[in-house]
């Protein structure tokens, strides 16, 4: 029964009511999917959709070719994935090619990621943006993101003072 159960089609249903049908096991990447199927029993996963209500169209099915291509992944427990995830900011090829987006989708899909509880995916968005920001100045960053500076020149150098210790030298 296990495995008819893991190769069931479920039915996502994004927050525009649009469906997004996949496999069990690659909806079950999401931890958040996964508990509601649980929670809703297996007769009940094959003609009812499973609403996803904070996520769009577009980037729900995103995040399924994502799920989809790392469907094998093995779940890393806790103490390893600390260990490993957390130590550098590398992206296997196809992820990075994966995050080639405008910084809006790039964003939804980290919020995504975050929502339906996928750690992996997570970590790769973060990773994406992190090397985005690496060995930019304030400026620049501001620049690639769009974002505006609202501090004074006096605030600017009160931060500046308080956090010297963290300045490369």
């Amino acid at each position: 029964m296990a495995s008819d159960a893991k190769s069931q089609i479920v039915v996502l249903m994004s927050n525009e009511n649009t469906p997004v049908e996949v496999d069990r096991a690659v909806a079950e990447k999401s931890i958040l999917i996964k508990n509601l199927i649980e929670d809703l029993g297996v007769e009940s996963v094959t003609g009812t959709p499973i609403p996803i209500p904070n996520v769009n169209d577009a980037v729900l099915r995103k995040v399924m070719e994502w799920c989809e291509k790392h469907r094998g992944d093995s779940q890393q427990s806790a103490e390893e994935e600390n260990d490993s995830r957390k130590k550098t900011t590398e992206i296997d090829e196809w992820d990075q090619k994966f995050m080639q987006l405008d910084q809006e989708m790039l964003f939804e899909i980290i919020l995504a990621a975050n929502y339906l509880d996928i750690k992996a995916l997570l970590d790769v968005g973060c990773k994406t943006v992190a090397n985005m920001i690496k060995g930019k100045s304030p400026e620049e960053i501001r620049k690639t993101f769009n974002i505006t500076n609202d501090f004074t020149p006096e605030e600017e150098e009160q931060i500046r003072r308080e956090n010297e210790w963290a300045e490369d030298r």
